[in-house]
């Protein structure tokens, strides 16, 4: 019962995304100032959209009317500048004509001082009004970013300059767009990377351990190599969206370096990003890195770059002098927009120095905790309890005699049970020391592994204090304790279920569902043929009237012919249950 957990969940891309595919909803204040969304894409040159006015001078307290144009667009930021002043903080404030489609932001802690999308719906034009304040400078200006679609947008497109009556006339340029940034050059390589120098040269972090990419396609492959003062990094693995690596500081995602290689109309893009929470990744520029190169064949994507390893003057760059828990993703994207990874990111079992002597590790995409949550919550709900049940049912008879002051079944039944109870209560705590509390991205599973909990306190509860035998509640009691018992049992089921899909625990492949089906076929045929059995063993009797028994066979024979039936039934679906156990466990083991 995974509870709060992607989860590590621990590294990237969740489906949020900034500014108009990161912020659908417009709640772009981070991007006040600069006006840039964060999307790491190269802003187009020549506006094709407009921004006009309804009239060219005002005075404090005059409301004008601006209008913002264009072809078909998703988001937009517009802001009223000091003409003079381009890189101020925005001026006066919005009065919104159409709600629907634009919302007020606070800029600079002035309500109302920009405006932008509520929605990523396509719109044409954007009508607002603009009140003049009373300390309003000479002349403004009107600044808009658009946004037709994530990797296509226009920054600062500049309007017309309105001005106060009786002032000198303005005679500063007009404002221009944004400066182009310098694209790095990129290069395609033209042979698959290779393991030979893992460990010699080469850092290197590999899934399976020991893979080579230049031979196994499913190879997940990162290595580093130290050239003086920069280091080489290597990347591959299969992926039909994007890789990414990042740095962090702990097995959490949030305030990381992280680079991601991002497929977009059959070309590799190259970008160093940074991870702030559960939130898409913030794309930075990619002057940083040098020697870019990338390759696509056979589903794997590959690319590599430069870095230097101490970056003093770049923002959000780790000195890679230090060491850091190192994450490993893969996932979607669809223009340029990078979505969640559909499994748990590779995140190595401890921090490393990656310019230091080389190595040869592995990772884990489910680390111990929730390994040993699976681990005991399969032990505990496919076999402790299923065994339990068995024996609770159709074994009274078959070992009857004392044991320890009660009967060997119920000395047996009662142990199995605590055990569960035991295992259940270890794993339940797990994910809650894993996460720190209670996860909220983990679906129905940890709500479902809530109940199962309380069902088995409330079990050990109701059986603590059971009546005698032929007390009246004894009935009461009985059918309480089976009705908590089989709901427990099927809640435990569909927990398991959903927990193995999980981003903690993520099974491999389609077999853990068929597997977790064929257990249940198993126990439910298993509890069918134990049923049958007990039906004709009672049918050896037959009861002709009140005062008279006919026997139809020894009684004492047919007693011991159906003891040692169940016994090899109970042999065989103990062995059956500890195969599909082991398989579980066993696939736990490698992730």
């Amino acid at each position: 019962m995974t509870v709060p957990g992607f989860t590590v969940s621990a590294f990237i891309l969740l489906l949020h995304v900034n500014f108009v595919a990161n912020y659908p909803s417009g709640k772009v204040t981070k991007s006040c100032h600069g006006m840039i969304p964060e999307h790491g894409h190269t802003p187009q040159s020549h506006p094709t959209h407009n921004i006009s006015v309804s009239q060219m001078t005002f005075r404090p307290g005059d409301q004008i009317k601006v209008t913002l144009s264009g072809p078909p667009f998703k988001g937009f930021l517009l802001e009223a500048r000091d003409a003079e002043n381009l890189s101020g903080p925005p001026v006066g404030s919005f009065t919104l004509i159409d709600s629907h489609v634009s919302q007020l932001l606070t800029c600079e802690d002035v309500q109302g001082s920009a405006v932008s999308h509520r929605s990523p719906s396509k719109k044409t034009e954007i009508k607002v009004y603009w009140d003049a304040p009373s300390s309003a400078p000479n002349h403004i200006t009107f600044l808009a970013t658009v946004v037709e679609k994530y990797k296509i947008y226009w920054v600062k497109i500049p309007g017309p300059v309105i001005s106060q009556p009786n002032v000198l006339p303005f005679t500063t340029p007009a404002a221009t767009t944004a400066p182009m940034p310098t694209v790095p050059s990129i290069s395609h390589l033209t042979r698959s990377f290779n393991a030979s120098d893992c460990g010699k040269k080469k850092f290197c972090i590999r899934s399976p351990l020991n893979c080579d990419p230049e031979k196994e396609l499913a190879c997940v492959f990162l290595s580093f190599t130290r050239d003086d003062q920069s280091v080489m990094v290597e990347m591959s693995g299969p992926s039909k969206g994007y890789l990414s690596l990042a740095f962090s500081h702990d097995r959490w995602m949030g305030d990381d370096d992280a680079y991601v290689c991002i497929l977009e109309d059959q070309i590799v893009h190259i970008q160093p990003s940074r991870l702030t929470g559960r939130s898409h990744p913030i794309m930075d520029s990619g002057d940083s890195l040098e020697d870019m190169a990338w390759r696509l064949a056979d589903g794997v994507m590959q690319c590599s770059f430069r870095r230097n390893i101490t970056l003093p003057g770049v923002k959000n760059r780790f000195d890679l002098n230090a060491s850091y828990y190192i994450f490993v993703a893969d996932g979607a994207a669809a223009d340029g927009r990078i979505h969640k990874h559909s499994q748990q990111p590779l995140i190595t079992y401890e921090k490393y120095n990656v310019t230091g002597d080389p190595k040869n590790i592995g990772g884990s995409r489910s680390l111990l905790l929730l390994k040993v949550h699976g681990a005991l919550m399969f032990v505990a709900w496919m076999t402790t309890v299923s065994v339990g049940v068995l024996i609770a049912r159709f074994f009274k008879p078959v070992w009857s005699k004392a044991l320890f002051g009660d009967a060997a079944w119920f000395q047996v039944h009662r142990t199995l049970m605590l055990t569960t109870s035991a295992l259940t209560f270890i794993a339940f705590l797990l994910p809650f020391i894993y996460r720190g509390g209670w996860n909220w991205h983990a679906g129905y599973h940890p709500y479902l592994g809530f109940i199962v909990m309380i069902l088995a306190v409330l079990q050990l509860l109701l059986a603590a204090f059971r009546p005698p035998l032929h007390d009246p509640r004894r009935k009461m009691f009985n059918w309480t304790h089976w009705s908590m018992g089989t709901a427990a049992r099927i809640i435990a089921v569909a927990a398991m279920f959903l927990g193995m899909d999980l981003p903690g625990l993520n099974l491999p492949g389609p077999w853990k569902t068929y597997a977790m089906i064929g257990f249940v076929a198993w126990h439910v045929g298993t509890e069918i043929i134990l049923e049958i059995h007990a039906y004709r063993l009672s049918r050896k009797v037959e009861i002709l009237d009140d005062d008279r028994i006919q026997i139809l066979q020894s009684f004492t024979a047919a007693e011991a012919e159906g003891y040692v039936f169940k016994k090899v039934v109970l042999a065989i679906y103990v062995c059956g249950n500890l195969t599909f156990l082991t398989m579980f466990l066993s696939a736990i083991n490698r992730l």
